[in-house]
């Protein structure tokens, strides 16, 4: 017995490129690794009959979702607030086809393997998609922006670029820096506040008051460093690409958004590229893979390790 497919079939079979740009798209729209291996376990099973995940004990979970794989023990408790409910809540907000839900499989008291449930989301009607509650992510953090003296815009630029925990711990910071008497008064909160954001008052803070001496100490190797500074880097990178084309006539960036769907639109996974339809470079799913385009069209060149630590140094990343 033989059969053949159709040439058209035969070719997406043995050449899946869309299918592995569209997974890394919209892993690359995650804040968090762990985020990014869900999506892309989820977008792996979605279309299975039982819609289940792989079911794994707690250690092999915690090395795929960290990346490590030196991990010999796993406290639970810490490990389902820190990385799965955060990674799952970032899912949740960014991907409009499906959702998933943790498992957990006990023996006795203690649980010992987990597994996901993938759960298609329901598709939105057409009368629904202007319903106030269709793009709300967390209003009042940006609110909170706004009471510092931040405009509307970069309130949302700024809630769009960062991490929602380092916002919030940032502006607990300046919340306390504005009701110590003993400090002197300050003229711009929101000044601050930037400052504070972009230098890391906040992480200093807390690693000060962070836990026991006994707790066992992370020593970040280089190449860790400049990782890191690189994430930072190419984060300022995109905030600049923001401004450069909030300042550019209409026409200018009807020009770019005209290049960026003919080169990039095709490869763009769906929900990404139904965000992009809807709402443009002002959506928060799909402006970010505007802007990441829109950069490296500014600035082509990869950065030399001389400019990274420059940028570092500049910036006063600490460990640098």
């Amino acid at each position: 017995v033989t059969w053949r497919y159709p040439e058209e079939i035969r070719e997406r079979l043995v050449k899946p490129h869309q299918y592995t740009r569209v997974l890394l798209e919209m892993s690359s729209q995650m804040r968090s690794y762990s985020a990014a291996v869900l999506y892309e376990i989820g977008a792996r099973y979605l279309t299975s009959p039982g819609r289940l995940s792989m079911r794994e004990d707690v250690i092999w979970w915690a090395a795929v979702l960290t990346g490590r794989s030196d991990i010999k023990e796993v406290d639970y408790r810490f490990f389902k607030r820190d990385v799965i409910n955060k990674a799952l809540a970032e899912i949740d907000a960014l991907c409009e086809d499906f959702g998933l839900e943790l498992i957990e499989h006990k023996q006795g008291r203690k649980i010992e393997e987990i597994q996901f449930r993938i759960v298609a989301k329901t598709p939105q009607r057409l009368d629904d998609i202007d319903a106030p509650g269709r793009h709300v992510f967390d209003l009042e953090l940006v609110a909170r922006l706004i009471s510092l003296g931040l405009k509307q815009d970069e309130a949302q630029d700024l809630y769009a670029s960062n991490a929602e925990a380092q916002l919030r711990a940032t502006l607990d910071h300046v919340d306390q820096r504005l009701r110590n008497p003993a400090m002197p008064l300050l003229n711009s909160p929101a000044a601050y506040f930037k400052d504070a954001l972009r230098k890391g008052y906040a992480s200093t803070a807390l690693a000060s008051t962070a836990a026991p001496a006994s707790a066992p100490v992370t020593v970040q190797t280089e190449a860790d460093r400049l990782r890191r500074i690189r994430e930072l880097w190419e984060n300022d990178r995109l905030r600049r690409a923001r401004t450069v084309f909030q300042e550019m006539l209409s026409a200018m960036q009807m020009d770019l958004r005209i290049r960026f769907e003919a080169e990039r639109l095709d490869g763009l996974a769906m929900p990404i590229a139904r965000a992009w339809r809807k709402n443009g470079p002002s959506s928060r799913l799909a402006g970010t893979a505007f802007f990441r385009w829109l950069a490296q069209d500014l600035w082509p060149d990869e950065p030399t390790d001389r400019v990274l630590l420059d940028f570092a140094l500049q910036c006063g990343v600490a460990g640098v």
